[in-house]
């Protein structure tokens, strides 16, 4: 079985009103932490798009071992980001994990337990936290063809409640990891990961 992560961090930053992409993060930028993520997982393709601030993000972070998606139409929400990665994935691809480019909390394990899921035949997979449903997800080749169609914000969530296909949902055991959409979220991530290395 063959499968890619898809890391989304073409965002344009709105409500934050700077690039998160390029925020300080453990000596680096949250970007470079959020596809370390991706690096850990056991997949065969790794695909990330940019979009916001995309060269000030080609210039500072390190995108070794990924195949680089620009999405021109990032302003519109991240639907444009997923349907512009599409083509990226090798034609032998199963389908791919999807993580975002501002959640550097996501467990290996996690991913290991959506591919675990996937690799019984589940379609699309999501993560059940303690707190809700999360990220990391699956997308199955069988929802290639909807997830091409979609348009806006929020829009994976669309092909998760459709109907269309069957939702595994894999238990996961604590809160979903942090991401980061406002100056707030950044300051908690901060205060979180020092808790955490100072434990």
């Amino acid at each position: 079985m063959t499968v890619a992560a898809l890391v989304l961090a073409a965002g344009s930053s709105r409500r934050l009103g700077q690039p998160k992409q390029l925020l300080a993060f453990r000596g680096r930028t949250l970007l470079d932490a959020s596809l370390d993520v991706a690096r850990s997982a056991p997949v065969d393709q790794r695909v990330v798009t940019i979009g916001g601030a995309g060269r000030d993000v080609l210039d500072t972070v390190d995108f070794d071992g990924f195949d680089v998606v620009e999405s021109v139409h990032h302003t519109v929400g991240c639907a444009s980001s997923i349907v512009s990665a599409l083509d990226a994935f090798d034609e032998q691809s199963s389908g791919f994990v999807l993580l975002l480019g501002d959640q550097p909390g996501v467990e290996q394990s996690t991913i290991a337990r959506v591919l675990e899921a996937a690799q019984s035949g589940d379609v699309v997979v999501v993560c059940q936290y303690d707190n809700g449903v999360g990220h990391p997800f699956w997308f199955g080749r069988e929802t290639f063809d909807a997830l091409g169609e979609l348009h806006g914000d929020k829009a994976v969530w669309k092909v998760i409640e459709s109907g269309l296909f069957p939702v595994c949902r894999v238990r996961i055991g604590g809160d979903v990891p942090l991401d980061v959409d406002t100056w707030d979220d950044y300051e908690k991530l901060l205060a979180t990961t020092q808790t955490m290395e100072e434990a």
